[in-house]
């Protein structure tokens, strides 16, 4: 296909968001050399965006699709007053912030806060602590976060490097999903009938689904570049349901952070990045203008049973000319594109996942826990929960579609969990007996592993003494239907110690666990037909959510919680609530 000329018009607005971005930097360069408190004021509210030609009303935080980004040096305060002027509750997450003693301002609803409710204020402040690079904010209530995102860029500190070369530009590239209808309605449909939910109408790159969907050919992120320069993208999946693989055509990308850590640098032509998961590339531009356009693609990574969206999102990277001759004028350049893997390619997904490695150096070590104290062993996966009655369910054999993990389907409450564990209020909200293991053992990954697919359900969390070594073996199951899991830990990073297909072999595979220099994140995905072991130290006092990233799998309830004591120390107790903390 041939590379067409957009519109002015679209090429500001397909710009907007890296210059918005670019255009802080220069901020944090005469900054105090002190940390420094930022803040940040997100309105909640209506937008009338139109993209594949159909306009509607969304969720925005200032109006913006993606939202504005929050920008800090490690070390800095960062204040955020969120104001709702819509109808819907809201809460924001802060992702893969560790939310050292401010638990409070976590965001998810239910777990850390109540709600912000229509008309009301909520001031999230926090501390970014010993952290660097790129993460995300989200809403994390319903499927807000549709619509409610934007990248968090953190800078080190002040006179300190990047431990790789410096690069010439740094740019956000957020992976979204759009759909034409309104997010909140689809989930609810879902809910009622028990039945998957509608799939996506459009895969985005910063908020624009590209030149290969329909109607779509003016909403194209474009990248321009110089040749013999080098980049830095800051790849961020805020995408609802999809693990995405991503290439830029005739383009090799060097990886050098995952998660906000850095890690070992690999080259690579092709990445595969799940939802919540974030990537630091460098890119290295040609030496010469090569008279051609690039397009940058991204689509699914899929092994379920399910409808999913099988639609390939596109940017389009093009090199500034160095003359202004109209003889290359982007309308008559070539378009060349990147080859991706096959949908369901599970041993790319592998063999990507395991080239990961923490830089395990003097300056950044890897604090992996030696020793274990407390082990676990959940299995995560799909089941079903029974039809009510006088209602017709369309989900498997009749009944609904439910996610669990160790067969629970875990339960909201309607009050924040951490607020009734702080003021020990717990009775009739939750209790602490979460088991540490399945139930009972069966043959995890084989074909139709159980008969009896239903799920219990319950509001159960896991109690763990301040400092505890942690072990947590995440086993995918074969019940209606093996598939990769993303699971997130808030408040935590870990380190990814083992992973491999089939059922984790308690007395062989962890003689083969990376104890050296493994993978430092806040989310993992579990291996479609597998399992993968991760290690933390809980020493971050509080109630922590920990959940799949796919937003389907965690409306059916794929999701738990941890409450973390206190340690002795001052610094190791979580404060009171703030004053303003939202009431349910």
């Amino acid at each position: 296909m041939g590379a067409s000329l957009f519109p002015s018009a679209a090429i500001v607005g397909a710009f907007l968001f890296a210059i918005n971005f670019l255009c802080t930097i220069p901020e944090l360069a005469i900054a105090k050399q002190e940390p420094i408190t930022r803040h940040y004021k997100f309105d909640i509210r209506l937008q009338n965006v139109t993209r594949l030609c159909h306009t509607k009303s969304i969720v925005t935080v200032n109006g913006k699709f993606p939202g504005p980004a929050i920008i800090a040096r490690e070390g800095d305060r960062v204040v955020v007053e969120v104001v709702n002027h819509v109808k819907n509750n809201v809460s924001i997450h802060w992702h893969g912030v560790r939310q050292i003693q401010s638990g409070w301002a976590d965001g998810p609803a239910y777990i850390t806060q109540c709600p912000i409710q229509t008309g009301q204020t909520y001031v999230y402040n926090f501390t970014i602590v010993g952290q660097r690079g790129t993460l995300f904010w989200h809403a994390h209530i319903s499927w807000l976060r549709a619509t409610l995102y934007g990248p968090i860029i953190i800078f080190p500190k002040h006179n300190v490097s990047y431990p790789f070369p410096k690069p010439f530009r740094e740019i956000p590239m957020l992976f979204g999903e759009w759909w034409n209808t309104d997010t909140e309605a689809v989930i609810t449909q879902a809910l009622q009938t028990g039945a998957g939910p509608n799939v996506s109408d459009a895969f985005t790159i910063n908020g624009f689904p590209g030149p290969l969907y329909n109607c779509s050919a003016k909403d194209t992120f474009k990248l321009k570049v110089k040749p013999g320069k080098t980049y830095l993208l800051r790849l961020i999946n805020a995408d609802m349901n999809d693990d995405l693989f991503f290439s830029i055509a005739n383009h090799t990308l060097i990886i050098v952070e995952a998660d906000a850590v850095y890690v070992k640098p690999f080259k690579t032509n092709i990445l595969l990045i799940a939802p919540g998961q974030t990537t630091n590339v460098l890119l290295k531009t040609k030496h010469h203008h090569p008279n051609v356009a690039f397009l940058m693609a991204a689509r699914p990574y899929f092994t379920g049973r399910g409808a999913f969206d099988n639609s390939t999102t596109a940017g389009i990277l093009e090199y500034e000319n160095p003359s202004n001759s109209s003889s290359t004028k982007s309308k008559s350049l070539p378009l060349l594109k990147p080859t991706l893997p096959a949908i369901n390619d599970t041993t790319f997904a592998a063999n990507f996942s395991n080239k990961f490695h923490s830089l395990a150096n003097a300056e950044f070590p890897a604090r992996v826990p030696q020793t274990v104290q407390k082990h676990f062993f959940f299995t995560v996966g799909l089941g079903s929960s029974p039809c009510p009655k006088n209602q017709t369910c369309q989900g498997p054999n009749g009944t609904k579609f439910a996610a669990t993990i160790n067969n629970i389907s875990f339960t909201l409450p309607t009050t924040a969990l951490l607020q009734a564990y702080f003021f020990g209020k717990s009775n009739g909200v939750y209790t602490t007996d979460f088991p540490s293991s399945p139930l009972f053992s069966f043959n995890y990954t084989g074909n139709n592993p159980l008969n009896n697919t239903m799920v219990s359900n319950g509001t159960k969390l896991v109690v763990l003494p301040f400092n505890t070594s942690v072990e947590v073996v995440l086993q995918d199951t074969g019940i209606l239907g093996a598939e990769s899991h993303p699971l997130h830990l808030h408040g935590y990073n870990f380190f990814v110690v083992g992973q491999g297909f089939g059922n984790f072999d308690t007395n062989k595979d962890p003689a083969n666990f990376n104890l050296v220099d493994p993978v430092e994140r806040n989310t993992i995905g579990v291996p479609s037909g597998g399992w993968v072991a991760i290690r933390f130290h809980a020493d971050n006092p509080g109630v922590w959510f920990m959940h799949c990233h796919f937003e389907v799998h965690l409306s059916w309830g794929l999701k738990m919680a941890w409450i973390v004591l206190d340690g002795k120390q001052p610094n190791q107790k979580l404060p009171p609530p703030p004053s303003d903390f939202p009431k349910c």
